[in-house]
């Protein structure tokens, strides 16, 4: 801009300096050969001046190209860190997740161990629940409960509770007066959730409703 303003200058300069036509001829010396007197004495350096006004209109300017440049790269670094940001933070929840869950199977393969031995009490409540092996079986699954709490893993409500198709696995419907059709009338198998996962559906009978 600085230099087109300086050329605009240069060439209002020329145009205000070139020689004036004369108002009258009297007091020149006039034959018919003679040349008749113009304005053009001053004309290729005035095409000069356009030329160079015309040019500095079209050159690319410089420290424009160099910003463009600049923002250019500035933004394709905000982009770079932006996903790697990113990148960082989905591996740190999936290492996150990896720990969280690294003993699922474990405890998954644990569950057919923990049902023998709920048979096993069962049969121990039925005979006597004053029995030394009921109370010795009863002390048995209370560190398993404890174990499987520390573990995150917690038991899914079923008894009386509407069937969730996501936490409870339906084997038959019973007719049921005090339980409202939809709901859960018999847990035959525990179901069981570590954190926020499934670990094993429950196992139900669904209320039918009234008979």
């Amino acid at each position: 801009m600085r230099r087109l303003s300086a050329l605009l200058a240069r060439l209002q300069k020329r145009v205000h300096t070139t020689r004036p036509f004369p108002k009258t001829l009297a007091n020149q010396n006039m034959n018919p050969t003679s040349e008749e007197p113009t304005l053009t004495s001053e004309a290729p350096e005035v095409a000069s001046v356009e030329a160079d006004v015309v040019a500095a209109e079209v050159t690319p300017d410089p420290m424009a190209e160099l910003q463009a440049e600049v923002d250019k790269w500035k933004d394709l670094a905000l982009r770079s860190a932006a996903e790697l940001d990113n990148y960082r933070k989905r591996t740190a929840r999936d290492m996150q997740d990896a720990r969280s869950y690294a003993n699922a199977d474990l405890l998954r393969s644990l569950m057919p161990v923990l049902d023998t031995f709920e048979m096993g009490l069962e049969a121990a409540r039925a005979e006597s629940e004053s029995s030394i092996v009921f109370q010795g079986l009863s002390m048995v699954r209370g560190m398993f409960q404890n174990f499987l709490k520390e573990q995150g893993v917690d038991e899914i409500a079923a008894q009386g509770q509407p069937f969730d198709p996501n936490l409870h696995e339906a084997m038959s419907q019973e007719a049921s007066a005090e339980v409202p059709e939809g709901s859960v009338t018999r847990v035959l198998r525990r179901g069981y959730k570590l954190k926020e996962r499934l670990l094993r559906a429950a196992t139900v009978v669904v209320s039918s409703g009234a008979a």
